[in-house]
């Protein structure tokens, strides 16, 4: 079972397998291994972090600022491809994509997959995704005080990526988490606003002026 914001949406015809029924794929035996994924799991970490590594110390083995760049930014596509349409899914059991329908309209999609997710997978997934942008942001502040902009542009590109994922995977989590008090406290919010409102606008009653009985 997946649940999205968007409804009736098209197949995607390179999804070799439907999303949420990864697990039926899987040895039985995975759920009480520590890493269900351990393939998956190492690259969720290895381009992103060959991509910082590679910028922190190209200067080591290369004057070449050009092939620097094209290294790291070899490095972040696959990262960026890898995240969003592997690791997310089978890690933690998110997907985000996007689609173009008919008449020309781009609708975005954020998915969840109702099921087991390994701890341990789930964990590494999450600060892998989270601290790689810290640590980007941190280049972007050294290169924008240092001046070195040809450098600036490559950081902006790796923030862009990182930050899409980011973007995307949270969206998901939190959209799939929520409640019926999350649903429940937004309800009452809205009934308080609009009776305040009703109150405020509500023209008040005129008093009338009763003529007393017997008085012509």
């Amino acid at each position: 079972m997946t649940s999205a914001t968007v409804r009736n949406v098209p197949l995607l015809d390179d999804d070799t397998i439907p999303f949420g029924e990864e697990d039926e794929m899987q040895d039985p035996n995975s759920a009480t291994k520590k890493y269900s994924h351990p393939y998956v799991t190492f690259f969720h970490l290895f381009f992103r972090g060959a991509a910082i590594v590679i910028y922190m110390f190209c200067g080591w083995f290369s004057d070449s600022f050009i092939s620097s760049f094209v290294f790291v930014v070899l490095f972040l596509s696959a990262d960026f491809w890898t995240v969003k349409n592997i690791t997310g899914r089978l890690l933690v059991g998110l997907r985000w994509w996007n689609y173009v329908d008919d008449e020309g309209v781009s609708h975005w999609v954020y998915e969840s997959k109702k099921g087991r997710v390994n701890n341990n997978e789930a964990r590494i997934f999450w600060l892998g995704l989270i601290l790689c942008p810290v640590f980007w942001s941190l280049f972007f502040i050294v290169a924008l005080f240092g001046m070195k902009f040809k450098w600036l542009l490559l950081v902006m590109i790796a923030l862009a990526l990182n930050g899409a994922n980011l973007y995307g995977y949270v969206k998901c989590n939190f959209g799939a988490n929520k409640d019926l008090n999350s649903a429940a406290t937004d309800f009452v919010k809205t009934q308080i606003f609009r009776n305040a409102m009703d109150i405020m606008t509500k023209p008040t009653a005129q008093p009338t002026t009763a003529r007393p009985t017997g008085v012509i």
